[in-house]
């Protein structure tokens, strides 16, 4: 790569993956002193706003179109969410860092007055498993968009009584409240987010991987690859009911067949831990 010519960074077109896009353009000018071009594109996921995640499946959707882009020397790197990306990489990528992680929490959106839930939405496996007991008798939906089309969705175009959003989303885009509805923010030990979910990850050819290392913060490194490796040896993508996060020395765990389990981390090696929670959900 010419460091004389601006990195060019492909994201998606939505303005929270721009946003993003945006924070790790920061960190480039700062902590490498290059110029940035960001290259939009539109994934299968954003052009198919009619598909369900949950038919289709989500593995790739989102992240297919800019690593081509990596891989045919359109761009230098691509910015994902990192609960949004599969935990094996096409052959030549790799993920070269995952940027300080944010509020790794789901909030719960609820329109303002509803007292009855009837119709909740939300194309995750793992938030409708997590959160069926507590809405027990309403329809579970699905809905597309970015952020503030869901919540228009709901405020406004009453299509449901409420989903669930990204903490770590609405932090980025600074929606602290929306006319219409109410927030709720979860904790992580009566909803277990996604791995991966509130950080950013850089991914970028396998040549370049040690340069844009600088752009990782080791903590949330070694949280979210231990994560991804629980994800990874269950044998699943974004679209399993699996919820794994690492908060300082202790896990965080959901499974179907366990429900919430909270496991002591330290002084364990990352393979005798997933081994455990293989057993446990058998």
């Amino acid at each position: 790569m010419n460091t004389t010519t601006p990195v060019r960074i492909a994201t998606r077109k939505s303005p929270l993956a721009l946003c993003q896009s945006e924070i790790v353009a920061e960190l480039i000018r700062t902590r490498m002193g290059l110029e940035v071009e960001l290259v939009q594109m539109s994934t299968t996921g954003d052009q198919r706003l009619e598909w369900s995640l949950q038919e289709k499946g989500g593995k790739g959707l989102f992240t297919k179109e800019l690593e081509v882009a990596l891989l045919d020397d359109r761009a230098d790197l691509a910015v994902h969410s990192a609960k949004d990306m599969p935990t094996e990489n096409p052959e030549g990528l790799v993920i070269s860092a995952f940027l300080k992680r944010d509020d790794p929490r789901d909030v719960l959106v609820t329109r303002t007055g509803i007292s009855e839930f009837q119709k909740i939405a939300s194309g995750s496996p793992r938030r409708v498993s997590q959160l069926q007991n507590r809405f027990q008798g309403a329809e579970w939906t699905e809905f597309r968009g970015n952020v503030e089309t869901r919540l228009r969705k709901i405020a406004h175009d009453h299509e449901a009584d409420g989903t669930i959003l990204a903490a770590a989303g609405l932090n980025r885009l600074r929606i602290e409240k929306f006319d219409g509805v109410d927030f709720e923010i979860l904790p992580v030990d009566q909803m277990v987010p996604a791995p991966g979910q509130g950080a950013i990850a850089v991914q970028t050819r396998v040549a370049d991987a040690k340069k844009f290392s600088v752009l990782g913060d080791p903590e949330t490194e070694w949280s979210v690859q231990l994560e991804r490796k629980i994800l990874e040896g269950m044998g699943g993508g974004c679209q399993v009911a699996l919820g794994a996060h690492v908060q300082a020395d202790k896990l965080y765990f959901y499974h179907p067949n366990t429900e919430i389990i909270e496991i002591e981390i330290k002084n364990r090696s990352d393979d005798e831990i997933v081994k455990e929670l293989v057993e446990r959900t058998k």
